[in-house]
């Protein structure tokens, strides 16, 4: 089971938790499940999403395995120009 830490805009989506435990071994995976039980995260998705695990963040490599024990923050994309 992961504990994923949420940011910004992305709590509001998950009914203002902060914090959610979640069964997945990979970033599509806990994605995917995020969507399932938070449909309001799909438009975050949409938007852009990165991905921390223990500090690396993770913006495109959905395959990324998750350890087990593993410091994972989900940060809505910030534009950049």
């Amino acid at each position: 089971m992961l504990r994923v830490s949420l940011s910004g805009s992305l709590r509001s989506a998950a009914g203002g938790a902060e914090n959610i435990d979640i069964e997945a071994q990979s970033i599509r995976e806990l994605l995917n499940r995020l969507v399932d039980r938070y449909p309001l995260m799909r438009k975050h998705l949409d938007e852009g999403i990165a991905v921390s695990i223990d500090g690396e963040i993770y913006r495109d490599n959905w395959a990324k395995i998750i350890p087990e024990g593993a410091e994972v923050f989900l940060l809505p994309r910030i534009q950049g120009g």
